[in-house]
């Protein structure tokens, strides 16, 4: 099927919404957001129980949707965390929708994508495919040790962007990704930074709970004795303070701001706290990426800032500023989700990447 077009619906979902896009191979030919009403969703106790609910908004933009009476030649959804895998697009298996219906690794979102993606595959008649799942996982040994063997470091990341970025920029140089290795770091609400070693993740912040740069709600590393004082204080429960390390810390907690914009409007005006607090995020960005070059022992072919802040030419500055003796410094801000998954079901249609399976 090589050099054939091939229609591919995406379907990503997120806490309150529902991305779907249509691509005719590379070409985008349509996208939709739809958004869900939080107090609509606050009846399901597990997210794999929102399925008709989504469902049926699919089918209803199906609907109002023009693709020329063209057939899908398959469904690409998002894929959900799942137990630790090699990077690559996976078939969706049985075991595999066992796993997030049951919300076995996690209660997520992105449990409904393989859900969905298999629903609309059975009624189109076509395969579905999901690629590098957030649990992707290339570490070394090494990368596992934390320094207390009840706790071993795990592999969460932005695989999907980071791996799509990297590819990007691979063809740029003329290589394939197999062939290059980066430092990328994928900046939105939560913060990646990971060594993409000839395509595998091999290192990487864990960017949800204790890793890492702070980001705009996200606390990052913080020092052990104080948060095992935190703990310990009587003050919150474990949930209460599972929820402020990953969502009331990092920006929001110093300057009560999360959305990167008002930040950057508040330094504007004049606020020196504000700017203090964004240049502390930044230089913990920075710092964090000086870690990962010694990870390839500085041999790199770039460093990559993308995600949503890096659409910020203050942030990618300041932090440019700080590694660029490293490498060069190449900005893909944004996020390129939709994409990467219609690329990775025409590149298993098309034979050019082995279709895994998920056991």
């Amino acid at each position: 099927m090589a050099g054939d077009r091939q229609l591919i619906l995406v379907i990503n979902p997120g806490s309150t919404s529902t991305k779907l896009a249509i691509f005719d191979t590379a070409d985008q030919l349509h996208r939709q957001t739809i958004e869900h009403p939080s107090d609509q969703l606050a009846q399901f106790d597990l997210t794999s129980e929102q399925f008709d609910l989504r469902r049926q908004a699919i089918e209803a933009w199906l609907e109002t949707v023009d693709v020329s009476d063209r057939i899908f030649s398959a469904i690409a959804g998002r894929g959900a965390p799942l137990k630790p895998l090699e990077g690559g697009t996976y078939s969706i298996s049985a075991q595999l929708l066992e796993d997030v219906r049951s919300s076995r690794y996690s209660n997520h979102a992105s449990n409904l994508g393989p859900m969905l993606a298999d629903y609309f595959s059975k009624k189109f008649t076509v395969p579905a495919f999901i690629t590098d799942p957030i649990t992707v996982d290339n570490f070394t040994d090494l990368a596992r040790l934390s320094g207390l063997p009840e706790i071993e470091r795990k592999c969460r990341a932005h695989a999907l962007n980071i791996k799509a970025v990297g590819r990007r920029e691979a063809e740029q140089l003329g290589k394939s990704l197999n062939e290059s290795s980066f430092i990328v770091a994928h900046m939105g609400g939560g913060i990646s930074v990971a060594v993409l070693d000839r395509g595998r993740i091999v290192d990487v912040n864990d960017g949800l709970l204790g890793m890492g740069p702070f980001s705009p709600d996200r606390a990052g590393s913080l020092p052990i004795g104080r948060l095992v004082e935190l703990c310990y204080s009587g003050k919150y429960s474990k949930a209460e303070l599972e929820k402020i390390l990953s969502k009331k810390s990092g920006l929001m907690a110093y300057i009560g701001e999360a959305d990167l914009r008002k930040v950057e409007e508040m330094i504007d005006g004049g606020d020196k706290r504000a700017e203090l607090i964004f240049d502390g995020m930044c230089y913990q960005i920075a710092k964090e990426i000086g870690a990962c070059a010694t990870v390839l022992s500085g041999h790199l072919d770039g460093i990559i800032l993308t995600g949503g802040m890096a659409n910020s030419t203050r942030l990618c500055e300041r932090i440019s500023s700080r590694v660029k003796f490293i490498g060069p410094v190449l900005l893909c801000p944004g996020e390129f989700e939709m994409s990467a998954l219609a690329e990775g079901a025409v590149r298993a249609l098309d034979g050019s990447e082995e279709i895994k399976t998920y056991l």
